[in-house]
């Protein structure tokens, strides 16, 4: 909801029903659970660290490197 408020648009990567997917994503993101997301190349994490990035006036940095 967050990045739909800024305006953001991003690509959603289902991983529910894809044993190859749900694998490839716990080994880039070192994490099991869903969301995890990335900024580019960068790693946020899940949801809770999106949301801190934006409280903590950070998000923006990395919203600008993707233009």
């Amino acid at each position: 909801m967050l990045l739909k408020a800024k305006g953001i648009s991003f690509n959603e990567v289902p991983v529910d029903f894809s044993r190859e997917k749900r694998r490839k994503m716990e080994a880039e993101a070192n994490s099991h659970t869903v969301p995890q997301i990335w900024i580019g190349d960068y790693h946020v994490g899940g949801c809770d660290e999106l949301y801190q990035l934006e409280r903590n006036g950070d998000l923006e940095k990395y919203l600008e490197n993707l233009q």
